[in-house]
């Protein structure tokens, strides 16, 4: 195992010092060559350092300007700041440079939605989601995007392919609450939001979800 790998270990078992000490041998022996950097980047946005990930990016891009992840680094590092504009930029640059991950699509399109984007924010969304089709959390934005672009029947299945994947996802029911509500199926809606709250208790917007139904149960 070589020592990019084995220090990437060392990340993902919090054993930061190690990777650390990986990472700068690795940064060392071979100071010409950009994964290292990102690498370390990466370990340094993890421990919130991020004036020195910043550099360490930069530096992997004057090694290699085509290097796609670094970019990705950056913009990851931008996001966490919500820096939106310079992430989607980062993210956006990576994408060109080649980077085919889901992640990449995903915290594309999370940026724009962060900017209040969703129509943009769609077709990163949608990539992501036939790069990685399993994946919960991006389904369930692409569903939300969906839904704050008023398209509310694809919002809907897209929700309840979240649901087929995990039957427990508060959110999603509260959403599909929501969209039951448009189409005037009050009884639906009650049901959504009761699943959401049994899930999780101290879901605010459940719970005033389910009292506006009630109330307006009593009403009629």
């Amino acid at each position: 195992m070589d020592k990019n790998t084995q220090a990437i270990n060392y990340m993902r078992e919090q054993n930061f010092e190690e990777a650390a000490r990986l990472f700068n041998e690795v940064i060392e022996e071979q100071p010409d060559e950009p994964l290292g950097y990102i690498n370390f980047g990466n370990l340094l946005v993890q421990l919130n350092e991020n004036e020195r990930a910043e550099r360490f990016f930069e530096k992997a891009i004057e090694l290699d300007t085509e290097a796609a992840t670094a970019y990705y680094g950056l913009g990851n590092l931008y996001f966490e700041q919500s820096l939106f504009p310079k992430a989607q930029m980062n993210f956006q640059q990576a994408i060109e440079l080649g980077l085919e991950e889901s992640d990449v699509y995903f915290m594309l399109g999370l940026t724009l939605q962060n900017q209040e984007q969703f129509k943009y924010a769609l077709p990163y969304l949608l990539r992501a989601t036939e790069l990685n089709p399993n994946d919960e959390e991006i389904l369930f934005q692409y569903g939300l995007s969906l839904a704050q672009s008023n398209s509310l029947e694809d919002a809907e299945n897209v929700f309840n392919r979240v649901l087929e994947i995990n039957q427990d996802h508060s959110d999603t029911h509260y959403n599909l609450g929501v969209l039951s509500l448009f189409n005037e199926n009050v009884d639906e809606a009650l049901g959504h939001f009761n699943e959401a709250l049994r899930i999780q208790p101290e879901h605010v917007l459940a719970a005033n979800g389910k009292k506006n139904v009630e109330q307006l149960i009593n009403e009629n």
